[in-house]
């Protein structure tokens, strides 16, 4: 018996080693575990996994950001060299981008010519006066009914009034209060001029410059700039043109595109010497370039 009682504990002994052998091949390292847990579980989170992103190399991070194709294509000196003498403003605001893609000069100061109809045509409207007229000023530029508006609703006191209501900071009222053409303006106090129209004024404003005559109720041709430029794109314009307190202005100012999506205003001054024609010339070509 104690034989087979040491042959049992041996036997025993064995099993409990071989066992122990057995357990070990079939568990694995903690870490393991854990990672099958963590994986479900981000699964089924609310928010999508993250993946991880490389960094960029350099020639990578350049290629990220390409230029806007609505960047601009002309600077002051392309400007300057297509208006040849005289000076020019010039700014094309993009409203779907709410910023200007180009500007040159935009706070110098030019006399407004027909430029300052729309603030006469505001006014007008804002008090209930007649639609009809006031769009017969704008489309046809009539300064026999820009001079009785200017007369009946207030004179300088128009200009000075809408200049503090949007924040005009470069537009004064004449220094003749009878010569509502001598008003100052920049082309930035332009751009914000038609802001205000597309966003807030009565739509007969607008359907007025969308219907603009080609021949002014002076007879002057009034296509040059913006209209004359647009190819084939939808515009609306008001123009200005005056002569000579000494220099000559020709003034182009409007929307263009779908949507009225870019507000386009050149401003110019040239020397008395140089006639409408020739102005009108250089006024289309710097449009044009601006337009691309």
């Amino acid at each position: 018996m104690r034989k087979l009682s040491g042959i049992f504990l041996v036997g025993l002994c064995l099993g409990a080693i071989g066992a122990v052998v057995l357990t070990a091949s079939h568990s694995g390292p903690p870490a393991a575990e854990a990672v099958a847990v963590a994986e479900p579980l981000t699964t089924m989170s609310d928010s999508p996994p993250s993946t991880p992103t490389p960094t960029p190399t350099p020639s990578a991070s350049k290629s990220a950001t390409p230029t806007p194709k609505s960047a601009p294509k002309v600077d002051a000196a392309e400007v300057d060299r297509l208006m040849a003498s005289g000076t020019v403003s010039a700014v094309v605001f993009d409203r779907e981008r709410a910023a200007a893609t180009v500007s040159v000069r935009a706070d110098r100061g030019y006399t407004s010519a027909s430029l300052v109809k729309l603030l006469i045509a505001l006014t007008v409207l804002e008090r209930g006066g007649p639609t009809a007229s006031v769009q017969r000023m704008l489309s046809r530029s009539d300064d026999d009914l820009a001079s009785r508006f200017w007369a009946a609703y207030g004179g300088p006191a128009i200009v000075t009034r809408w200049a503090g209501k949007l924040g005009l900071t470069g537009t004064r009222a004449p220094e003749d209060p009878g010569r509502w053409g001598d008003t100052r303006i920049t082309a930035r106090d332009v751009v914000r001029i038609y802001q205000y129209v597309l966003e807030h004024a009565p739509g007969a404003i607008m359907a007025a410059l969308r219907a603009a005559n080609e021949r002014g109720s002076d007879g002057f041709r009034q296509y040059f700039g913006i209209p004359d430029a647009a190819a084939g794109r939808p515009w609306a314009v008001k123009q200005g043109w005056s002569c000579c307190r000494p220099t000559r202005m020709l003034h182009t100012s409007g929307v263009v595109g779908d949507g009225d999506r870019y507000i386009v205003v050149v401003l110019s001054e040239h020397p008395a010497s140089v006639d409408y024609a020739t102005g009108s010339k250089r006024v289309t070509a710097i449009v044009s370039a601006l337009l691309g």
